[in-house]
């Protein structure tokens, strides 16, 4: 029988260590060596000189904390959340509003360069929109604390497994937000208050729909009390026992369906609670609408929607092109896609469903040309589907990201590899006080 391996745990220094910040991590933390060892510091920024204290330390690096700041860089700000530093939400509230995404616009063109081998030589000027209140969909952790006689909602820890102690959340959509601690009150009511393990939150353009995860049935007072809130709210109320498609309202009340609009497209966005949309609606409207003007969209072009979802791309870029073809892994997501393209009037679209991450070629989307691809994958990028641009011979590609990383490493796939010239590159500020970084990059023959 082989035996379990223990990892000893290092015991860590206990004083205060002196160092000068060097640069950032893509997650907003501060670098600095130490004996020839990389320590990354929460809320430190590149050029300060501080005394941090260790948190962490492994065999190739180690983490940390500041203790003193004695020099401050001037992109430093006040945090506005009194959460901020214990709630893993967010990164990088120490950083001034406005100095956020530059510092972003950075980390992608160092990514660029050091993992693509690529080179951005003109940056479109950076999407900026609401830097609070304006995430509309996540999924919050809940936890019935029997010691501290109340229901935890919200995120987990900074670095840690434990759901943070927080009364509001100054990045969700208010309506939210701002009732964490009503959403609280009234789950201590229920007799299941220790079996929901998360809210699927999803917030559209009039209606907020909250879907329990319930790991034992809701009694009827239990959806007495669910239903009232609702009510007393303006929330649609669900519960979810097993997996996403088994969400359904409380019993009597009626199905709510959230929308978002693309006004300068006019199409309207149906979606279910658990299906993926961007979080942010206003930098979305204005990516989308970068992309129209980018691509220059024609009744000529054909169009192929690689990781399409729902068609936040596929259903405009219909509006002016001949063609679009979306390609979707998930096979409600693409049912979803061409129920919108129905409730837009729009027939000049297909969606199909397809695992991108393996071989297509035998499918008979993928044996055409398009002379214009999209790509918006997750945050894994597209690198397995690459490979099919040498048959689709597209003039135009344009790469949509999550991931500065996986854009930087496909990048190079297309300008090393593929021979395509990288156009232009830029950010997007879909996710401020956090370490996400939102990107777009266009690629041509």
């Amino acid at each position: 029988m082989a035996r379990r391996r223990f990892h000893k745990k290092r015991k860590l220094p206990e004083d205060p260590v002196k160092v000068t910040i060097e640069s950032f991590t893509h997650d907003g933390r501060g670098v600095a060596h130490v004996d020839g060892k990389a320590v990354f510091i929460d809320e430190a920024l590149p050029g300060e000189e501080l005394e941090f204290i260790y948190t962490d330390s492994r065999k190739d690096y180690a983490e940390g904390r500041v203790d003193s700041l004695f020099t401050e860089s001037p992109d430093r700000g006040e945090a506005a959340c009194e959460h901020f530093g214990r709630c893993g939400g967010c990164s990088f509230q120490h950083v001034k509003d406005e100095q956020q995404i530059v510092i972003k616009q950075g980390l992608l063109a160092e990514q660029f360069q050091r993992i693509g081998k690529v080179t951005i030589s003109e940056f479109w000027e950076p999407l900026r929109g609401p830097h609070w209140g304006y995430r509309r969909k996540a999924r919050m952790g809940v936890k019935y604390v029997a010691k501290k006689g109340r229901v935890l909602v919200g995120f987990r820890e900074r670095r840690n497994q434990f759901l943070a102690e927080i009364e509001s959340c100054k990045v969700m959509h208010p309506i939210i937000g701002e009732k964490l601690m009503e959403l609280s009150a009234m789950i201590g009511l229920l007799s299941i208050k220790d079996k929901i393990p998360q809210i699927e939150v999803a917030i559209g353009d009039q209606d907020c729909v909250l879907a329990f995860r319930v790991l034992e049935p809701a009694t009827d007072a239990d959806k007495e009390v669910m239903r009232a809130f609702g009510k007393e709210h303006n929330i649609s109320m669900c519960l979810q026992s097993k997996g996403p498609d088994t969400i359904t309202p409380i019993e009597g009340e009626p199905e709510v369906m959230p929308t978002y609009a693309l006004p300068d497209q006019g199409i309207t966005f149906r979606f279910k609670p658990a299906m993926f949309t961007q979080v942010n609606y206003e930098i979305n409207r204005k990516m989308v609408n970068r992309v129209m003007q980018e691509m220059n969209f024609t009744a000529q072009d054909r169009v192929l929607d690689l990781f399409c979802g729902l068609g936040n791309f596929t259903l405009p870029i219909a509006t002016k092109a001949g063609h679009v073809v979306g390609i979707e892994g998930d096979q409600p997501l693409v049912n979803h896609a061409k129920e919108n393209a129905l409730l837009n009037n729009l027939s000049n679209v297909e969606f199909f469903a397809a695992d991108l991450s393996k071989d297509v070629s035998d499918q008979a989307w993928a044996r055409q040309k398009y002379n214009k691809v999209m790509l918006d994958p997750s945050r894994a990028g597209a690198s397995e589907v690459l490979h099919n641009l040498k048959k689709w011979e597209p003039e135009l590609v344009m790469y949509v990201s999550c991931n500065p990383s996986t854009l930087a490493r496909d990048a190079g796939i297309l300008v090393n590899d593929l021979g395509y010239t990288l156009v232009k590159a830029g950010v997007m500020d879909m996710f401020p006080q956090t370490g996400h970084v939102e990107s777009i990059a266009l690629f041509k023959k």
